[in-house]
């Protein structure tokens, strides 16, 4: 091939190559697949959420009057006992001997004050007849009055070794259920200071949650007391299940955390079915203010960026538009807007992730039934 050809062909390749550009930026951009749905206005009662710990109403340290080896056990770790029921026993046969020893000297001081008090019968009748001197009559009133006396101290040395015995049988001072960590058979027990078991109750238990002094005030400025907000309390546990029994706030602490800034609540909740475990975590759903014609979207609309947030919703032409948003308390799975859209924008719900601002959109419109989103309908 000469170089005249040569030539030719290279500006045929360019016009070639430049035609095919040009169709190609010709070409429309393909339309995207969205599913949107309108946003949802309407008045909606708000619900403020505190993540909050399961705890024990009562939860009592199980401790002996008495000083000794545990000779029986009667529970294991985990059982749940009811007050008064029988958890070990110590060692009681110095206990025993204890109470035997103190009815004797009981028996003994008593057979002595008997024995005097006749004297003094004798003596008084002597002294009636003046066979006596007063004074004899008056010692024996006195050795009298001191054997009653040591009656009365052997009685109560009695009645506390008859207590010590009592004693070596340990009960349970609540219905609840016992830990796992108890002592075991033959160890040994210091009175009042070692832990043979931890009982905890069972039936209420408490949600201990904080609340901070902004969603105090918050509270408090709407006209909000306790007394309103804190009935029918909702519980939802850690599987995203809501518990099926309402509670109601029962204590507020008497001031912010100093280093937290919080103000700590405890909220009571029936636990017939035992489902609630002390440890669990849980979250406290309290209904407060009601808006009136809130604008609402799902969750999942929602995408964030360096701290802001934005939806994409479907502009005049069908084309994607992106707008940032205030987002206020979450409903359920529903979020509530408090700036950036207006009833009538329709705002994609799934494939916004596939988009640009001004990608063309093939909207598929859906509603609240087809996304299966609990809550407001």
């Amino acid at each position: 091939m000469n170089k005249k050809s040569m030539i030719w062909l290279a500006i045929l390749l360019v016009v070639v190559t430049t035609g095919c550009s040009k169709q190609q930026s010709a070409r429309p951009p393909q339309e995207v697949a969205v599913k949107a749905m309108q946003v949802i206005q309407k008045d909606t009662p708000v619900t403020y959420e505190f993540v909050g710990e399961i705890v024990a109403k009562d939860e009592v340290q199980i401790k002996a009057q008495v000083t000794g080896n545990i000779a029986s056990k009667f529970v294991k770790g985990g059982d749940t006992v009811t007050a008064g029921q029988p958890l070990f026993e110590i060692d009681r046969r110095k206990y025993m001997a204890a109470v035997a020893d103190s009815q004797a000297q009981v028996a003994q001081a008593q057979a002595s004050l008997s024995n005097i008090q006749r004297d003094v019968a004798r003596y008084q009748e002597l002294a009636n007849q003046g066979g006596i001197a007063a004074q004899t009559l008056d010692t024996s009133k006195s050795q009298a009055e001191q054997v009653a006396a040591q009656v009365s101290a052997y009685q109560a040395k009695l009645e506390q070794a008859q207590n010590d015995l009592s004693d070596t049988v340990v009960v349970s001072p609540v219905n609840g259920r016992i830990g796992v960590g108890e002592l075991s058979v033959g160890g040994y027990i210091q009175a009042g200071s070692t832990v043979l078991a931890t009982v905890s109750t069972v039936d209420p238990v408490q949600v201990k949650f904080s609340m901070s002094e902004n969603e105090y005030l918050k509270f408090a400025q709407m006209g909000n007391s306790p007394d309103a907000w804190g009935q029918n309390l909702k519980l939802v546990l850690s599987n995203g299940s809501e518990y099926p029994i309402t509670g109601h706030l029962e204590q507020i602490d008497r001031g912010l955390a100093n280093q937290t800034g919080t103000l700590a609540m405890k909220a009571s909740f029936a636990n017939p079915q035992q489902l609630l475990v002390p440890g669990m975590f849980a979250r406290i759903m309290a209904v407060g203010e009601t808006r009136v014609g809130a604008l609402l979207i799902p969750q999942r609309a929602v995408q964030e960026m360096l701290g802001k947030t934005f939806v994409t919703v479907t502009g005049a032409n069908s084309e994607a538009v992106t707008k940032p948003v205030k987002l206020g308390p979450k409903i359920g799975n529903l979020q509530v807007v408090e700036e950036g859209l207006a009833a009538q924008d329709i705002v994609v719900v799934e494939g916004f992730a596939k988009t640009q601002p001004g990608s063309p959109l093939k909207v598929t419109m859906i509603g609240l039934e087809d996304l299966n989103i609990p809550g407001v309908k």
